[in-house]
């Protein structure tokens, strides 16, 4: 059988510490109960906080990229230059609209600018008015539907497709110059991945 040692006094340097009063006792579990809340709970808050915000950031992203048809305003320019669409300073009634999936990524844009606007286009595209053809609706009836754009009202229209090699996009441009001060322009630019 194990003896128990005898009670050993604190060593004769240290001072002896007076009994704990319950006043002291409280004060020190609510210290304790503090520390232990903010240890735990500012960072649990924080992680609720930000997936809310990631999660709503999420679902603003879903609805703008499963809205169908175009968005008024600018293209950016990261997508003007992946697709190579350089749309012309000055342009108004500009609208966009992209896909992607495994096959082919798409970018629909249309603007209307003046006459050396639409020169400078094509130009920024390799192309000139040479290469537009009279009557030629190069936008297929399926990005015609995905866009709603409807080549039947008045205007003189004319278009070109420019393929180009891969990675570099093909473009299917249409004009309508019944305005021809103020020519409306149609492109579709496809890349294969």
């Amino acid at each position: 059988m194990i003896a128990s040692l005898p009670h050993q006094a604190a060593p004769p340097d240290e001072p002896q510490r007076p009994p704990e009063t319950p006043g002291h006792k409280a004060r020190r579990r609510a210290l304790t109960l503090l520390i232990i809340v903010l240890l735990i709970g500012v960072p649990a808050g924080y992680l609720v906080i930000s997936a809310a915000q990631s999660r709503d950031s999420g679902k603003d992203k879903e609805s703008k990229y499963s809205a169908t048809g175009l968005t008024e305003g600018w293209p950016s320019k990261v997508q003007r230059r992946l697709y190579q669409v350089p749309v012309p300073h000055p342009a108004d009634r500009i609208a966009y609209y992209e896909t992607n999936n495994w096959k082919t990524s798409r970018l629909y844009v249309q603007f209307r600018t003046n006459s050396a606007g639409l020169d400078g286009f094509l130009a920024g595209m390799g192309v000139n008015r040479d290469d537009l053809k009279k009557n030629d609706i190069s936008v297929s009836t399926r990005d015609q539907k995905i866009t709603g754009w409807r080549f039947t009202g008045p205007g003189a229209w004319s278009g070109l497709t420019h393929t180009q090699k891969n990675p570099a996009p093909t473009q299917d441009v249409v004009v309508n110059t019944a305005d021809p001060n103020y020519p409306m322009i149609y492109v579709v630019s496809r890349t294969v991945p």
